[in-house]
């Protein structure tokens, strides 16, 4: 009972068999390193692993341990319960198919435990532990037993074999040779196990890989979806505004002339009436009446005369009402567009960070700089490094590497203060004195944060944001070729803060100011 209750803990509960190389799961249970790869393997189509027994699921692709201890128990069970291996069945046992204990050298037969008690105890009948095929251990010349090994030949012979054909040979007794033989097959199994495991690591990597190259694909799919559905709000405002710029235009003029036609309308009326005056007195038959209005006639004429110096001056004015379109605000709206597919664009290929580390000699004797030299923080207490040209005299720190070409990028995490200065600068800027602090010379350009105000300075000139800034992670890239450093504020989606314009005649590094807290580059 002992022995059926040891075997059930030395069994793998997938394939019911005491355990080979056995592995351990990060649950604690245990399984044939062959079995639960298999399991894992049809699991990891789902990208959902969990173990067969308890149900644990795991973030990844678990990590399979070698389990010695459980591996040298199995074993040692197995070499004292040696029927437990076999699958070979009873010869005499016709109507079922019963386990064998025991193989009959002589019989060449396999006994089951009754029929190993019924079996003959005379000495030719040689029982041995459970054997395949009997024949296979006898010399198919001799029909004797293979008791030896020649080493030479890489053949088991018998003794009269080793006497005859195999004389002066080097021989060993099967037991000492198979021993040998599995001590080596021992090493090759260690040694192929271990490249199973590297080639597991490397099975486990490459997924790895695959996985992180889909999020990155994933997450440049989201990032061109927000670029274009900004974009389109972006497009949509742009119209709606020129539109109603138009509109606005057109309304103008349309009143100009419509005030104009109105006051030629009311000319042409009182034309109209001394037009039909004029002609009925023309047609008045009555000499007297034709003289009597004479003076009023004169009068009548006066005013066509000078009406009809007005319509020319009227016309002159007419003439001069064209609309012109005041095309300057269109102008802008295109700017502002190409403005933004061109930040789009830094946007899409610009994605590899360039690491930044901070340059500790540069580094005022009241900052303090991670051991990683990633963060800079504002401290209390004076640091005690030695007085040195390239140190500032408070507050600042430069980074480490510079640059005088292409296109770099890098970005701060800065929700650990409200009093910052964020940009680049030359090596040649002041360590002291009036103008060295960050955007307060022509050789410093910067973000700046003071309590809940954002400004960009440069050579004191300073340009308040005009929106309201909602998150403390922020991109500043330059462009050196093209003379461009622009800030971006890390939202969703990404928002173009200002672009600075310059002749670059230096090389430029970061420089960070920090005031209260601390400011970290996050590449």
């Amino acid at each position: 009972m002992a022995s059926i209750d040891l075997r059930d803990e030395l069994s793998c509960s997938i394939c019911l068999n005491i355990y080979t190389d056995p592995v351990t799961l990060s649950c604690g249970h245990n399984f044939c390193r062959d079995c639960i790869g298999r399991v894992l393997d049809t699991q990891d189509q789902a990208a959902v692993f969990s173990c067969p027994d308890c149900r644990a699921e795991f973030p990844e692709h678990p990590a399979l341990h070698r389990n010695i201890t459980l591996r040298n128990i199995a074993e040692r069970f197995l070499s004292t319960r040696p029927e437990l291996t076999s699958e070979v069945s009873c010869t005499y046992c016709l109507h079922s198919q019963v386990p064998a204990l025991k193989s009959c050298l002589h019989c060449e037969a396999s006994l089951c435990e009754d029929h190993l008690r019924a079996h003959s105890k005379s000495p030719e009948h040689v029982l041995s532990g459970l054997l395949t095929n009997p024949k296979s251990i006898k010399c198919s010349i001799h029909k004797k037993i293979l008791e030896y090994y020649c080493s030479e030949d890489a053949a088991c012979i018998c003794v009269y074999c080793s006497a005859r054909l195999h004389r002066g040979h080097k021989l060993e007794m099967v037991d000492e040779a198979s021993i040998k033989k599995k001590d080596r097959l021992r090493k090759v199994l260690d040694t192929l196990t271990s490249k199973k495991e590297q080639i597991d690591k490397r099975h486990k990597s490459l997924q790895e890989r695959r996985k992180k190259e889909q999020k990155k694909a994933a997450g440049l799919n989201e990032k061109v979806m927000d670029m274009f559905r900004d974009l389109r709000r972006h497009l949509d405002d742009l119209e709606k505004k020129v539109l109603n710029e138009i509109f606005r235009q057109e309304e103008q003029v349309t009143a100009s002339f419509s005030k104009l036609i109105h006051q030629v309308q009311e000319e042409k009326d009182e034309l109209t009436k001394k037009l039909a005056h004029v002609e009925e007195l023309y047609h008045t038959a009555d000499p007297l009446t034709v003289l009597q209005e004479q003076e009023s006639e004169r009068d009548d004429f006066c005013d066509i005369d000078e009406a009809g110096d007005d319509d020319c001056r009227e016309d002159d004015k007419k003439k001069k009402i064209v609309w012109d379109p005041d095309m300057i605000l269109i102008t802008k709206s295109l700017h502002s567009l190409s403005e933004m597919i061109r930040h789009m664009r830094r946007g899409l290929y610009l994605q590899t960070s360039t690491d930044i580390v901070l340059d500790i000699s540069t580094a005022a004797n009241d900052i303090l700089i991670s051991d990683d030299l990633k963060t800079a923080t504002s401290s209390q207490v004076n640091e005690n490094r030695p007085k040195t040209p390239e140190r500032f005299r408070e507050y600042q720190v430069l980074s480490l590497t510079s640059f005088s070409a292409g296109q770099h990028f890098f970005e701060v995490d800065t929700s650990d203060s409200n009093s910052w200065r964020v940009g680049v600068c030359y090596p040649s800027i002041s360590r002291e004195g009036d103008q060295f602090m960050n955007g307060k010379n022509e050789k410093s350009w910067c973000l700046r944060r003071y309590e809940k105000v954002y400004s960009l300075n440069h050579n004191k000139r300073a340009t308040n944001l005009g929106h309201r800034i909602t998150c403390h992670r922020f991109r500043v890239y330059l462009d050196y070729g093209a003379g461009q450093l622009s800030f971006y504020e890390l939202c969703d989606p990404i928002r173009h803060l200002h672009t600075f314009t310059s002749t670059f005649s230096e090389p430029l590094h970061v420089l960070i100011s920090v005031f209260q807290g601390s400011v970290t580059i996050t590449n």
